[in-house]
């Protein structure tokens, strides 16, 4: 992206791709620190996330390898006591997210509470600490570095009570799946970087002193981009450093000049930002759909017939595999606000002029669909919505899916893709191909 920016901009960039890494790990000591199983045992993988057709996934917290270790829990501790002790320190990191960890519940972590994950190694609750103000700007440097920070927490799982032979009674880790956002401030484009991924927690028994009952000791992350292990089933393994600080800063890029937007966007929550593939949660939305030959028709006649219902983006096309299978586009006009009924009984109305309108007179090809709450697969591309260029797209989609694990739904004959900005447009284009996963056949 050189010749894209400025030298004095490249030189910015240069400059925060060398400091950062050091920033991120600033004061950090060399420690005994928490190392996942993968990385001690030469390379086995942990935190096992199958999916074949037909298989549904397991929890997070089931999938986690044998190879990761359990905490002991003293024989003389009550299940029951240990087992109410879990359940609240889960509902605590269920209201740390929500509040991006302000305030942070440090009785729940260990003095010498380690954390891992892909660019950072940290020990110690007040590093632990720190390191989550920084990406909060509530340190001096995170106000300087970074703005808009917050964190989505998709779900919370383990922490059962299982009995051991050798070990009596032991609690297995806490599983977190979770979508990260932070802007940087520090660049005059204020880009914004989204991770998402897992983390795992190893709890283990509070000393008698302590107000908690267990608290964590050991945190270990994993990006969903970085390190899912290809071929795996999408398991997570560890990786070089060096692969999460360029996935860090390749979000740091100015992207050019970009085409306008056709309309506002059909707002959706990001499940998992992979390599070459995002999942979003789309929620329930109504809309009007038609047959059409060519695409330019298409928008002009549902341009005209949504005029004054204020439509939103992407306009979405859906092509079946034979030539001479009808195609249709649809525009979403609607959608279902956060926290609503996801059953079919509560989809959003679409608007009464749509309702009249539709499958009468000139407009006896348009019908109002209302679509249920869904989760798609999308792959991007730049190029114009041209068939060699969407089929491309499409199938290469579909390869990434099959490498980390997740199942389209249907069988593959049909391709929809999305087009956000307006048909003749300048710019760089935004396009995409989306494929619906089938229930059960992802971990969200």
């Amino acid at each position: 992206e050189a010749s894209a920016v400025s030298p004095k901009l490249y030189s910015r960039m240069r400059v925060l791709a060398a400091v950062l890494p050091l920033l991120l790990a600033a004061s950090t000591r060399p420690t005994d620190a928490f190392v996942p199983p993968a990385a001690r045992g030469g390379g086995n993988v942990i935190s096992r996330h199958p999916a074949s057709p037909g298989v549904p996934f397991a929890t997070a917290a089931q999938q986690t390898s044998s190879s990761s270790s359990t905490t002991s829990v003293a024989s003389s501790s009550s299940s029951s006591s240990l087992s109410d002790s879990v359940s609240e320190l889960k509902r605590v990191l269920e209201r740390e997210y929500v509040s991006f960890f302000d305030p942070m519940r440090r009785e729940y972590y260990a003095p010498d509470v380690s954390f891992v994950d892909p660019m950072t190694t940290l020990s110690g609750v007040d590093q632990y600490q720190n390191n989550v103000d920084m990406l909060a700007s509530r340190t001096l440097l995170g106000k300087f570095l970074f703005e808009d920070a917050g964190i989505v927490l998709h779900s919370i799982e383990g922490g059962e009570l299982n009995d051991d032979d050798d070990d009596g009674t032991v609690v297995s880790d806490i599983v977190t799946r979770w979508t990260l956002r932070l802007t940087a401030k520090v660049l005059p484009w204020s880009p914004t970087a989204r991770f998402s991924g897992v983390s795992e927690y190893k709890v283990a028994p509070a000393p008698p002193s302590s107000p908690v009952g267990v608290r964590i000791v050991g945190q270990t992350d994993y990006w969903d981009s970085i390190n899912i292990v290809p071929e795996s089933g999408g398991r997570f393994g560890p990786v070089d450093a060096s692969r999460a600080v360029g996935d860090f800063l390749g979000q740091l890029a100015p992207g050019g000049f970009e085409a306008a937007a056709a309309a506002p966007e059909l707002p959706y929550s990001l499940l998992r930002r992979g390599d070459g593939y995002e999942v979003r949660k789309y929620p329930a939305y109504s809309g009007v759909k038609l047959p059409y030959n060519r695409r330019d028709e298409g928008f002009g006649s549902l341009g005209a017939f949504t005029k004054g219902m204020n439509p939103l983006a992407p306009a979405l096309m859906e092509v079946e595999s034979s030539d001479t299978s009808d195609k249709y586009m649809t525009w979403p006009l609607s959608f279902a606000p956060p926290g609503a009924d996801s059953s079919s009984s509560a989809l959003p109305p679409a608007p009464s002029d749509a309702v009249e309108k539709a499958g009468e007179g000139q407009w006896r090809t348009v019908r109002v669909v209302r679509v249920a709450e869904t989760v798609v697969a999308v792959r991007e591309f730049n190029d114009a919505s041209m068939e060699p260029v969407v089929r491309k797209a499409d199938r290469e989609l579909r390869e990434c899916l099959r490498r980390d694990g997740l199942v389209p739904a249907g069988g593959g004959e049909q391709v929809k893709f999305a087009q956000y900005d307006a048909i003749f447009s300048m710019g760089k284009r935004r396009g995409e191909v989306w494929i619906d996963l089938e229930e059960g056949g992802h971990p969200w």
